[in-house]
């Protein structure tokens, strides 16, 4: 387990394995200024000096045996960590009760420990540390006072400004002093270390959503998602652009009506937004200028409209509302990392977005827009055994322009895209939500109709022609028609007998429709 992963498992700002480190450096430490304290409390010591060695020396056995026993073992720091800081506060209180008692210096190291834990743990285990070195300190003077431990007498007092009952309530209200101011500075450090941690691992989080997103509306949703968790807002939205000229709502969170996007306006804090590619902070909307987002944010206040800027452009907007009491402001903490995470979306967007238009690219014409070849007969293949499943029809529709070489000759090559163009469209326009256009190559189209019976693939056709000869383009179609099962049993044997079918109405006139001659005695499912 790594440093920071074992920082996240144990809740704590310190990793354990560092903790113990440098406390058991303080614990060397410690055992030299005791030594170091010996000769100069010369005359004034409470324990002999052989006694004073063999303590430090148990002392220093007991940290790094501690310290081995963890590194072997590698369970139960933190319960080794608490006891140790049990012996620490015992022996420092022995030692400066030995080096002098209350004229020793060995109490400066008890502060220093009260800092070093405090710092090193957290601050609740510093006033807890406060509270033991306290009441070990207050046990020792009585234990002088009662006789227990060897009284302070006359020649012990000289350096000493007032009682020994003052100079321990003088070393106690100093120790708490320092526990408590220690612990307000460290409890600030540990609130912001705690919530930057926190940020940072709903960052991680995003990072994970986003990973197993590739469609844009997902990839919004694992945005939003993530922006509402780490700041509890009420009410968000992210809105995408692939043309940079209008936005299309993609995911939203306690939003009103969004309906179908807006196009960018002058005047909008959105467009203002995409065109600086800088945050906007908004008090209140304008309903003129931004109709479309106060419809979907009614009676919006302090709103945050984050631009998603990636590799130069901008891919869409994240719009939240921020909850803040009247007259206070959006904390620079929060803008900056809304930002961050709006970053990590916004490339995740580009990246989606343009994973789509190679899938469109790959699945599409570029010319005209309709399914190609290769989508063309997956969809066939796809339609075909769902029908010989359920025992349904599919009708296959095969057209194909007339003279349109000569189009091409007379009109040039610009105007002849223009017309598969909206031949395409005209394909489009007529045919039902669950069918497939497709551009089968060059000036031939093919339309997939699944459930459209052999009886009414005729006038079905019949309309498709007429549409294209009425569509402005001055051009015809030949149309051929077959259904499977009646004329066909596999896609390939309907592709062949649609296309006998249009071959003879070109062979017929052209401009008209022809229907496949029925296989003799019919085809069963």
């Amino acid at each position: 387990m790594t440093r920071a992963a074992t920082a996240v498992v144990t809740g704590e700002l310190v990793p354990l394995n560092e903790r113990l480190r440098y406390m058991l450096a303080f614990r060397i430490v410690a055992a030299l200024g005791v030594a170091v304290a010996v000769p100069y409390a010369h005359g004034h010591l409470f324990a002999p000096e052989q006694t004073i060695a063999l303590a430090i020396a148990g002392y220093l056995a007991l940290a790094f045996g501690s310290h081995a026993l963890w590194r072997l073992v590698r369970r139960r720091g933190s319960t080794l960590f608490g006891l140790m800081l049990i012996v620490d506060g015992a022996f420092l209180a022995w030692a400066a009760y030995a080096t002098g008692g209350a004229a020793s210096p060995v109490r400066y190291l008890i502060v220093l420990e009260l800092l070093a834990v405090s710092l090193l743990a957290s601050y609740r285990t510093g006033i807890k540390l406060a509270i033991w070195q306290s009441l070990l300190v207050v046990a020792v003077y009585y234990a002088q006072e009662g006789g227990v431990l060897t009284p302070i007498d006359d020649g012990n007092r000289t350096n000493l400004v007032g009682s020994p009952a003052q100079q321990t309530v003088a070393f106690v209200v100093v120790l708490w002093v320092v526990a408590i101011a220690t612990a307000a500075f460290s409890a600030v450090n540990e609130r912001e270390l705690r919530r930057r941690r926190a940020d940072l691992e709903a960052l991680a989080e995003l990072t994970g959503r986003l990973e197993r997103e590739s469609q844009p509306q997902g990839v919004a949703d694992a945005l939003l998602r993530s922006v509402v968790e780490a700041f509890g807002f009420e009410r968000a939205l992210v809105a995408g652009t692939r043309d940079g000229q209008r936005l299309v709502p993609l995911a939203a969170h306690g939003t009103g009506e969004t309906g179908d996007g807006t196009a960018f306006t002058d005047g909008s804090v959105l467009e203002l937004a995409a065109r600086s590619r800088t945050t906007q902070l908004v008090a209140e909307l304008d309903p003129y200028a931004d109709s479309w987002l106060a419809a979907a944010l009614p009676a919006a206040r302090n709103l945050i409209v984050v631009p998603l800027t990636a590799e130069g452009g901008t891919t869409g907007v994240l719009v939240a509302e921020h909850e803040t009491r009247p007259g206070s402001r959006i904390e620079r903490r929060l803008l900056g990392t809304v930002q961050r995470f709006a970053a990590h979306g916004a490339l995740a967007l580009r990246n989606a977005w343009l994973l789509e238009e190679v899938r469109d690219l790959a699945a599409n014409d570029p010319l005209t827009g309709l399914a190609n070849r290769m989508t063309f007969g997956d969809s066939l293949e796809r339609e075909l055994a769902r029908a010989h499943r359920d025992g349904g029809e599919v009708t296959l529709v095969m057209l194909d322009l007339d003279h349109f070489k000569r189009l091409n000759d007379t009109r040039g090559h610009q105007a002849g895209d223009e017309v598969l163009r909206r031949t395409a469209a005209t394909l489009r326009a007529e045919q039902r939500t669950y069918d497939t256009a497709a551009r089968y190559g060059g000036e031939e189209f093919a339309l997939i109709a699944p459930g459209l019976t052999a009886s009414d693939a005729a006038g079905t056709a019949e309309r498709i022609r007429a549409a294209i000869a009425g569509n402005g383009c001055e051009v015809t179609a030949s149309v051929g028609v077959a259904t499977f099962p009646r004329d066909a049993s596999d896609p390939h044997a309907l592709i062949s007998a649609a296309d006998q079918a249009l071959y003879r109405s070109k062979h017929d006139g052209r401009d008209r429709v022809t229907q496949a001659a029925p296989v003799a005695g019919g085809l069963a499912h």
